[in-house]
Parts: structure tokens; sequence; C-alpha cells
């Protein structure tokens, strides 16, 4: 099975939240599942991670964005927050959820080889 790489790109939850379930889905078949926050993207995961729709896909009997992470990071989704993102958003690592790795474009692309998929959300 080809690698999924997901770049997250912008402060949209509902895009972290379909990257997410893009990647848990692909790691829950065995796969490997990359996701890169990328620049003001880091800031959703300042605690408490939530998304404006937890609401409705909670009564959908779906997991909010918190427990959607937190299911991914169980399935070995690998997670990533740009380094200048965390600057952007006047975070540090302390402040990432346990699991959530620090990183760059450049080491997010050198793990993406050609038999890999990179999406943008």
């Amino acid at each position: 099975m080809r690698a999924l790489n997901i770049v997250v790109a912008t402060t949209d939850a509902e895009r972290l939240r379909g990257a997410l379930m893009l990647a848990a889905a692909q790691a829950a078949m065995g796969g490997e599942a990359a996701i890169f926050l990328q620049l003001d993207a880091v800031a959703l995961l300042r605690a408490p991670i939530a998304g404006l729709r937890d609401a409705d896909h909670r009564a959908a009997g779906l997991p909010d964005l918190a427990a959607l992470l937190a299911e991914s990071l169980a399935l070995g989704v690998a997670l990533s927050a740009c380094q200048s993102g965390l600057a952007l958003s006047g975070m540090s690592a302390t402040d990432l959820p346990e699991g959530v790795d620090i990183g760059g474009p450049i080491g997010f692309l050198q793990q993406v080889d050609d038999g890999a998929r990179l999406l943008m959300a």
C-alpha cells in the first residue's frame, strides 16, 4: 500500500478533521500515514482542541476533533507541527499534544518517496 502524506495549511478545523479521518483509515488498513501541519495550521493543536462542528459530529455518532486526533495517533498516524508555525502561533513544544513531533517542510517532503501519495488539505 502506498504511503499517505497530507499537508494541512490553514486554520480550518474541518480540513484537519478530514485529514485525520483519511490518515486514520489508511493506518487502520495497515498503511503508513503522516500529517504535517504547516504554519498557521499549528494553532489547531492548541488546547483545548476543538472544531466548530464538534457537536454535530458527536450527534451523528462521530468523534469530536480531540478524540479523532487521539485515535489517529493511537493508530500510528505520524503528526508533525511546523516549527515556524509554533512561533507564529505563540506556542512551544510543550503546548503540543503528546505524540506530535516538530519538523519542517523539508523534513516532511524528504519522507515522501516517488510511490507515496501527497495531498493538501
